[in-house]
């Protein structure tokens, strides 16, 4: 039995912030260290990132690139916190601010494209790695559009990038057990709020890729032949890499989430991706040539060049995730669910495989038909 995907939303803050932009925020919260540095530009005119939502945004990166003081964000550099940023409880205080109304934008918009009722949902299953709160982002999706408070919750904490393929196998599980169940699987992440003030080039580096948003997913069993418009999600693998528990990393510090990301990645994923994945197709009846569209999560322009090269991949096939990565970022979990719904409104061709990178480092994959 499939899971089938009868709705998808999206939903972003409000506030944009361009690469350029980017760069002038790095020169000002970087930390004293990097702040005239000559490689900072190259790395924000290398991303492949031409903009962001953040919800660090609006007037705190105003008065950021001013000088000023008027928001009173936490992220402006102070003496007491040059170098170092907000801590890891203003953060969070952030995080339950903002997590729960992109989410519920989000199912609110998942919800409207599947003609569904917010109380004819069974099952909800939220995905986050950026911050925790309790009551958190499920609590206000239940009270706020109205779900039954008998619905039942699972919650995909701390996976990383590939979170919502977690999520979405987990809905999958829930629709094949019972050919009533309804899910929806919201995926929510506020990467601004772990900006890292200091030197170190990787974390640099990640300053300049990640964003912020939210996706949601409703679907349900699919027990006889769909329409040839219905997406259905086949099956999902998982596989870790050998000898990379060092290469990405996600850590609670004092100030921020930490993340490590070595150079080693992208070889990595171009050493073990390929044979994996020719092994798990090969278990449902495919091969990579069988495969007509591909959803992959921009980790980074290396990464996403090291994946369409092990591949063979044109670059036409790789464009939706570029274009995602372009004018989003990488929004850690949601992303692939952007590059899904792009997929979805252009009518790619299926077997469609869905691929994402989280800590491990380990590969995640969705093969919907």
């Amino acid at each position: 039995m499939s899971f089938v995907i009868d709705g998808l939303g999206t939903a972003h803050p409000p506030d944009a912030v361009t690469s350029a932009e980017g760069l002038a925020l790095a020169r000002v919260l970087a930390g004293p260290d990097v702040r005239t540095s000559a490689w900072l530009g190259p790395i924000y005119a290398n991303s492949g990132v031409q903009q962001r939502f953040q919800v660090v945004g609006g007037a705190a990166k105003q008065d950021i690139l001013a000088g000023t003081t008027f928001s009173g964000s936490p992220f402006l550099p102070t003496p007491a916190n040059d170098g170092v940023g907000p801590t890891t409880a203003q953060r969070m205080r952030l995080y339950e601010q903002h997590a729960a109304p992109l989410a519920v934008q989000a199912v609110a918009a998942a919800l409207r494209e599947a003609r569904v009722s917010p109380d004819a949902l069974t099952h909800l299953v939220t995905v986050s790695c950026t911050g925790f709160a309790a009551p958190g982002m499920d609590y206000a999706i239940i009270t706020q559009l109205g779900l039954k408070p008998t619905v039942a919750r699972t919650h995909v904490g701390f996976m990383g990038c590939h979170g919502a393929l977690n999520g979405l196998r987990v809905a999958h599980a829930f629709a094949s057990a019972n050919p009533q169940a309804r899910v929806v699987v919201c995926a929510v992440e506020l990467c601004s709020l772990h900006y890292y003030y200091g030197n170190a080039a990787d974390k640099l580096i990640a300053n300049a890729l990640f964003a912020d948003g939210a996706a949601a997913v409703v679907g349900q069993a699919d027990p006889s032949p769909s329409p040839a418009a219905t997406w259905r999600l086949r099956a999902s693998g998982s596989c870790v890499i050998p000898d990379s528990h060092a290469d990405m990393g996600w850590t609670i510090g004092d100030h921020g989430f930490e993340m490590t990301l070595s150079r080693r990645v992208p070889g990595l994923i171009a050493k073990h991706l390929r044979p994996w994945l020719d092994e798990w197709l090969r278990d449902f009846g495919f091969s990579l040539h069988d495969v007509k569209s591909w959803c992959l999560h921009p980790g980074g322009p290396k990464i996403l060049a090291a994946v369409e090269e092990t591949l063979g991949l044109s670059p036409d096939q790789v464009a939706p995730s570029r274009e995602v990565f372009a004018a989003y970022g990488n929004m850690s979990s949601p992303t692939v669910l952007f590059i899904l719904q792009r997929l979805r409104a252009t009518q790619a061709p299926r077997p469609c495989v869905a691929l994402g990178f989280g800590p491990g480092l380990v590969a995640e994959a969705a093969l919907f038909v």
